[in-house]
């Protein structure tokens, strides 16, 4: 079998697709999800070469898919997707059956939102094993791309198993995924880590034929245990979200002195050590993943009868950040009752429309009820932003 690379830089060199059925597709994948995560990560795998069939249980969202209309926004997706769909190496599909039949290798990479007591929500990747153990009738390797807490893929194990109608053997394994939003198709092509979680020598191989186009020899693939591999993600979210918070907190006190927090920023990543990525201060951090990944991570260590003080600092710091521009405005403009403002700006970040606990909720919300017009903007978010 040609490998990953291979196929690759063939794909490249050879447009043609009668020249290109020549080489035998590398993996059959079923991605079940076709959220940010699931579409913008089956998109890619599909570019490396493999077959992709994307599964999800909103019959409108998949049928816009089939007509390349995609329910997100990231730059280059939707070229990427029209292309593999004409090359028929992308399809889409609310059959989960066929796709768990079709697939060797099946991603899960549904949603895990904020649960009532700010636990992850895994009732969505529970129910997926559950049908993934009642409809494999071969070997597949199950593969766990949504954030999920430490000790999920024992959950996972235990669901399918139970689940099974016969002596089927499965292997699972973690897999988190590191896209920022708005450069998802870069960092995945070009990837800072490829973290997987295997206790199983067959699956670790899969996992890296899979990985192999994309895997550097500076930046190899980083093969942990599964439960290391399930705390990576958290842990990396929870540390750019603290290094944001304390740049946040920083400039308070620049306010009160005079100190410029940009200038501290740069003399701050200047050192080697610190590096000057995540220390801007700004309106806070919102999204889909810093907010339900540091709380989820605050309540797992509660669990588990560990207390987390700086995570906890973290948190109320953003959530006091928000408020802390309309009092500003105020300082400026008094009485802000029929004033006209401006609001520049309105998904989380920039080149993203996901407004999931944006910032810019809160400070339109607070302006409002200061009795503020507010004329807000937004050249990408502004669409959900209305919803």
């Amino acid at each position: 079998m040609i490998d990953n690379t291979t196929v690759s830089f063939l794909y490249r060199i050879f447009p043609s697709k009668k020249i290109r059925g020549f080489f035998k597709c590398t993996m059959k994948i079923s991605m079940i999800g076709s959220g940010y995560v699931g579409l913008t990560t089956g998109t890619c795998l599909a570019e490396l070469g493999n077959e992709v069939l994307c599964v999800d249980i909103d019959e409108k969202k998949i049928e816009n898919l089939k007509n390349c209309i995609l329910p997100i926004y990231e730059p280059g997706l939707k070229e990427f997707v029209e292309k593999n769909m004409r090359e028929e190496r992308l399809k889409f599909t609310t059959e989960l059956k066929s796709a768990i039949l079709f697939a060797e290798v099946i991603f899960i990479a549904v949603g895990t939102p904020q649960g009532r007591n700010e636990e992850a929500d895994l009732t969505a990747v529970r129910e997926v094993a559950s049908l993934i153990g009642k409809y494999i009738k071969s070997y597949k390797v199950v593969v766990i791309k949504s954030t999920v807490p430490v000790g999920t893929a024992n959950t996972i194990k235990e669901v399918i198993k139970k689940n099974l109608s016969g002596t089927c053997e499965f292997d699972v394994v973690s897999n988190p995924e590191f896209l920022r939003e708005g450069e998802a198709i870069y960092d995945f092509m070009n990837p800072d880590r490829i973290v997987i979680g295997t206790d199983n020598g067959k699956a670790r191989k899969i996992m890296e034929q899979i990985y192999s186009a994309v895997a550097r020899a500076e930046k190899p693939i980083l093969f942990t245990d599964i439960k290391s591999s399930e705390l990576i993600k958290y842990a990396s979210n929870a540390m750019l979200a603290t290094r944001i918070s304390f740049m946040n907190e920083l400039a308070l006190l620049c306010d009160k002195v005079g100190g410029d927090v940009k200038l501290i920023s740069k003399g701050m990543g200047l050192d080697k050590r610190i590096c000057p990525r995540f220390l801007q201060a700004g309106a806070g951090w919102g999204g889909s993943c810093f907010p339900k990944d540091v709380r989820a991570l605050i309540k797992t260590m509660a669990e588990h009868g560990v207390e987390s003080k700086i995570l906890k600092a973290v948190v109320e710091v953003n959530e006091n950040q928000k408020s802390i521009i309309v009092t500003k405005i105020k300082r400026l403009v008094p009485n802000l009752k029929g004033k006209s403002i401006a609001v520049w700006g309105l998904s989380f970040k920039p080149k993203t429309d996901d407004m999931r606990e944006a910032p810019s909720i809160t400070i339109i919300q607070s302006l409002l009820k200061e009795g503020a017009r507010v004329m807000a903007f937004d050249p990408i978010g502004e669409a959900n932003a209305r919803k």
